[in-house]
């Protein structure tokens, strides 16, 4: 009888383990060296085990910092009205968003044509992770119109929230006008944030959102880690 190979096993093991909840998603796993300490084995057959993981999607690495469990996919509806809290609410998920950056600038020429600006108009920048169940989803960076929302910067520290920031700014709905899809590879920038590898499927939207009388009032760029989410259209 064919023996099982020990790197099979060593896969097999872990599986099990996260399956029962020894390792949640986003928890890093333990290095190689303890692993192989652990099975009584070499680190290269510690390596092939979590290589066939990977494969698998069960796991990702991330480099210098080691190998982390994968999350589940979330379904992520992109509709008219898209809101990240109400989104991960509803697939059962804890919403979290952590702050990269919050700066006022002049609009380059891709920012004013999108948010209908005059040349040299200043937009209001947010930068962020957007995390489900302690695990990062997205990155996202997000362009507002500055003299329409002059306060904005200050609510969006204080609520981490667009649709809170924009509700004290006096816009209490806002919709999107159009959405735009494209498959990319993960920079090691976003990869980092992302703790995916540097290369990794990415998806990116670029999105416009309106107020009632379809005036820009937000450019967006979001960057999904392509295997922790299943982004779905919803004709509405």
């Amino acid at each position: 009888m064919a023996r099982t190979p020990i790197w099979k096993s060593i896969a097999a093991s872990l599986t099990t383990e996260i399956g029962e909840g020894h390792y949640r998603p986003g928890d890093k796993l333990p290095s190689e060296a303890e692993l192989a300490q652990r099975f009584g084995v070499n680190r290269h057959t510690v390596r092939r085990a979590l290589a066939d993981m990977g494969e698998r999607g069960m796991i990702h690495a991330r480099r210098g910092a080691g190998v982390f469990v994968a999350a589940k996919p979330t379904d992520y509806p992109i509709g008219r009205r898209g809101r990240f809290h109400q989104n991960l609410k509803a697939a059962g998920q804890t919403p979290e968003k952590q702050i990269l950056r919050l700066e006022t600038r002049l609009a380059d020429s891709r920012e004013a044509e999108a948010l209908n600006l005059p040349e040299n108009s200043e937009v209001h920048v947010y930068e962020g992770i957007s995390l489900a169940d302690s695990a990062p989803l997205a990155l996202s960076r997000s362009v507002f119109p500055a003299a329409r929302f002059p306060g904005l910067l200050s609510a969006l520290e204080e609520t981490h929230s667009v649709t809170a920031a924009l509700a004290r700014e006096g816009l209490a709905d806002y919709t999107r006008a159009s959405t735009r899809l494209t498959a990319k590879l993960a920079t090691a920038t976003q990869a980092l944030h992302l703790r995916i590898s540097e290369g990794a499927p990415i998806l990116r939207t670029i999105n416009v959102n309106v107020d009632e009388h379809d005036q820009p009032v937000e450019y967006g760029h979001t960057w999904f880690a392509g295997d922790r989410i299943s982004l779905t259209i919803t004709p509405e």
